[in-house]
């Protein structure tokens, strides 16, 4: 499974100052980076392996296709009335991200993996080839929605057979935030985590914030800087990494709910969220539904889901963004 790789990581190390501990690995499909500011060598080493030994759990347990807690219960669902046990750590997931699913009117829907499937982006390798547009028709006419989805104690079913999730737009803040939580609680002051682009920052580094660089979706370097403040996290969705063109139209794998075709008019969302135990999730959610909705309909997206600091990029690369955010991105980029 690939992931968005969006967003440039900036951590600069001066001399004399408190060791700064880094490392990287290659999770949910794409790279993954902790770093940590300030902390004993010893700490740093082992907090940091068990939050890429967490990454590894959640990777293989919210993958939509390969075999894992998620694709069994994709396989549940498709038996629908039928029901099965939920693995007890998939309840408060599935819950949650059913009430982003409400919150964003259903541009932020889950539940259309087999849309997602049909366009092959349910793959590390897709072909540029367009579906048969009566399939996609027929996929988008048995309307699944995350609230089709019942849980009723240890017990789960579907009232949907057509139901099939795919976390790929939730799994990587949902991750920030246990390992933000986690690293908190074992003492650790100042760090920021990284998974592909999503990025959740914790304290500081040093004397100054932990500063990130926004890619830019049609130039292999940041189109503007941002200092991120302790708690906050920043996510990016865009229409470059994840894609394939035919015949000069370019097709990414954000799918619109709505009528079951690639997003079209946007390149490129960011949105940066304030501290709060869900900020890591916000920020993978929220972009999507904003993106979905295009020049017309983003700020009342970005509303619906609760989020003062958004930027869009449009299809002709014009910069769209709430007052708020431009107060805090710098673009004098060198």
């Amino acid at each position: 499974m690939r992931w968005l790789i969006l967003l440039v990581v900036f951590v600069l190390a001066g001399c004399g100052q408190p060791q700064t501990y880094s490392q990287e690995s290659y999770v949910f499909g794409t790279r993954v980076e902790v770093t940590i500011y300030g902390a004993p060598q010893a700490l740093a080493e082992r907090v940091t392996a068990q939050v890429l030994r967490d990454f590894d759990v959640m990777h293989h347990s919210l993958h939509a296709w390969e075999p894992g807690t998620l694709s069994r219960m994709n396989g549940i669902f498709a038996l629908a009335p039928a029901q099965a046990a939920i693995a007890p750590g998939m309840i408060p997931i599935i819950q949650d991200a059913t009430r982003y699913s409400i919150q964003s009117g259903g541009l932020f829907n889950p539940a259309i993996g087999n849309l997602i499937k049909l366009w092959g982006f349910q793959s590390d390798h897709f072909e540029a080839k367009l579906p048969d547009p009566a399939l996609i028709k027929q996929l988008v006419a048995e309307n699944p929605k995350m609230q089709d989805i019942v849980v009723d104690g240890i017990m789960f079913h579907s009232t949907n057979p057509a139901v099939r999730v795919d976390l790929g737009g939730y799994a990587k803040g949902y991750a920030l935030d246990m390992a933000a939580a986690y690293l908190r609680s074992q003492g650790i002051k100042n760090a920021l985590i990284n998974i592909g682009g999503n990025i959740i920052a914790i304290g500081q580094h040093g004397d100054r914030p932990w500063r990130v660089g926004i890619q830019h979706p049609r130039k292999p370097a940041p189109i503007a800087l941002l200092d991120l403040r302790d708690g906050e996290a920043v996510g990016t969705s865009g229409d470059y990494q994840r894609y394939f063109e035919l015949n000069g139209q370019r097709y990414c794998h954000i799918i619109d709910p709505r009528t079951g075709w690639p997003a079209q008019g946007v390149q490129a969302v960011t949105v940066l969220i304030s501290p709060g135990p869900h900020a890591g999730t916000l920020s993978d959610v929220a972009s999507k539904p904003i993106f979905i909705a295009g020049v017309a309909g983003w700020q009342a997206a970005a509303q619906k889901m609760g989020v003062d600091k958004a930027m869009l990029i449009d299809a002709n690369g014009k910069v769209h963004m709430t007052a708020a955010m431009q107060q805090r991105l710098n673009f004098k980029v060198n």
